[in-house]
């Protein structure tokens, strides 16, 4: 998956900062990558949980109404959220350069790995490069 082209520039608030969101919904593995990449190049990393998603309230059925003396229990309520599966823990990762964009970033060939080499779409997405291929000689059989 192109992590690069999901969305288009987002600017939000994390920890009350206005940051560049660099990506969402990242795992644990991946927000230490990212921040290592992203500091090693100047930026001030920002990373917050992901929100968890909004819960439905649960739809009380018009089939009756309700009486003056009956309540709405709550056992009824707690049984319709018994099967929700709680979010995984994921994180928003930006950087407080508000102008800065992963996609531009990575494409310009403005970033620098650790040992100095030039930020690849492979290396941002954390996938294997393989070394002297280059897409304009690859042959279509």
């Amino acid at each position: 998956m192109n992590r690069l082209s999901s969305e288009a520039h987002v600017v939000e608030e994390i920890n009350g900062v206005r940051c560049s969101i660099v990506e969402k919904n990242v795992s644990p593995e991946r927000v230490e990558f990212l921040e290592k990449l992203l500091q090693h190049n100047g930026y001030t990393v920002m990373t917050a949980p992901t929100p968890p998603p909004p819960v439905k309230k649960p739809i009380v059925s018009p089939q009756a109404p309700p009486s003056e003396g009956d309540s709405v229990t709550s056992s009824a309520i707690v049984g319709d959220l018994e099967g929700v599966i709680p979010a995984p823990s994921t994180s928003i990762v930006g950087v407080t350069h508000i102008a800065f964009h992963p996609m531009l970033a990575v494409y310009e060939r403005s970033l620098l790995t650790p040992d100095g080499k030039t930020v690849s779409i492979a290396y941002w997405n954390q996938e294997s490069e393989k070394e002297g291929e280059v897409y304009w000689q690859r042959r279509v059989e």
